[in-house]
């Protein structure tokens, strides 16, 4: 059976966008390799990335949005660890990236 993996998002922080590039940007990526992204909307400030219901990323747990290279690595290393990423194998910029910027994007609901 193909994976399946969920965005979970939150819809009062309006992060729907955030979350449906991450979904174009994994099945660009993974094309047959997955055989569901599923956005699942929730609330509370959540954006979570789960694989076969495996928490892979967790912004709260990190204290940051993930940088899309970040989730597929993550993604892979679940569903196709051989696969190479190009580009996207680079090692993650996480201590002064852009995706280390939640201030802006904070959920008044958290």
């Amino acid at each position: 059976m193909a994976p399946r993996v969920e965005i979970r998002y939150c819809t009062q922080c309006r992060w729907l966008l955030r979350a449906g590039w991450t979904a174009q940007e994994l099945l660009t990526t993974f094309g047959d390799t997955l055989g569901e992204v599923a956005l699942v909307p929730q609330t509370g400030g959540v954006f979570a990335v789960y694989v076969d219901g495996e928490r892979v990323f967790d912004r709260k747990a990190e204290g940051r949005f993930p940088e899309m290279k970040e989730v597929k690595q993550l993604v892979r290393n679940r569903v196709a660890p051989d696969m190479g990423l190009g580009h996207s194998d680079t090692p993650v910029k996480s201590k002064n990236s852009l995706a280390e910027a939640p201030l802006d994007e904070a959920c008044p609901n958290e």
